[in-house]
């Protein structure tokens, strides 16, 4: 069973419906208990970096969660916010991200991007893969996702990129640390190769 943490900052009934479309059984939940119990995890998030950590501490879950995918090595997903919430801290805010992936979340500037490109970044975009993974089996090498950010990934150990995407240039658009993955797009919106990638999440990882 997945659990998909409600921390009041989640995109969450459209995860779950999709997840319910490919056949896997989640749950969602805020509940500590429920969360020490998972299988796997899912961490949601749309909009504000600062709120989103903010609504995780105000719930009570760090602990629980850095016993469960520190410690207990659960496999967790961050989508969205939800990724971005797995690094050190965001130039969108001062509060300090989670820290389970050495990388630090930085906002697309208009004199980075070709005048034609606008922010946010939002659409559909390919991406390329830095790495094998069991997230990534049986999708294509070009593969094409859905996405909706302001802000992008800018990781500081290449080990720990799994996918790449250019947009004006190249950026880290999901990155993998032993049981930890995290997409910047939206695997929920993102059709069969979403559908596949969650489909991994729940079988392979």
């Amino acid at each position: 069973m997945i659990t998909i943490i409600d921390y009041g900052a989640g995109n969450i009934k459209s995860i779950k419906n999709m997840l319910k479309k490919i056949g896997v059984q989640s749950q969602i939940s805020s509940d500590k208990d429920v969360i020490e119990q998972a299988e796997k995890l899912i961490l949601p998030g749309v909009g504000h970096f600062d709120y989103g950590m903010k609504s995780i501490e105000e719930s009570g879950l760090i602990d629980t969660l850095n016993k469960k995918v520190l410690t207990n090595k659960t496999p967790i997903l961050g989508i969205c916010l939800g990724a971005q919430l797995l690094g050190n801290q965001s130039e969108e805010g001062d509060i300090k991200g989670l820290g389970w992936i050495n990388m630090d979340i930085v906002k697309f500037l208009p004199e980075q991007l070709p005048s034609d490109l606008k922010i946010p970044h939002m659409g559909w975009n390919y991406t390329e893969k830095a790495k094998e993974s069991k997230l990534l089996t049986n999708i294509e090498e070009l593969s094409r996702y859905y996405f909706v950010h302001t802000y992008y990934m800018r990781v500081n150990n290449s080990q720990d990129t799994l996918l790449n995407t250019n947009y004006g240039f190249d950026f880290v658009s999901a990155v993998e640390k032993e049981n930890i993955y995290g997409v910047q797009f939206h695997p929920e919106k993102s059709h069969k190769y979403g559908m596949e990638l969650l489909r991994n999440f729940a079988n392979k990882t």
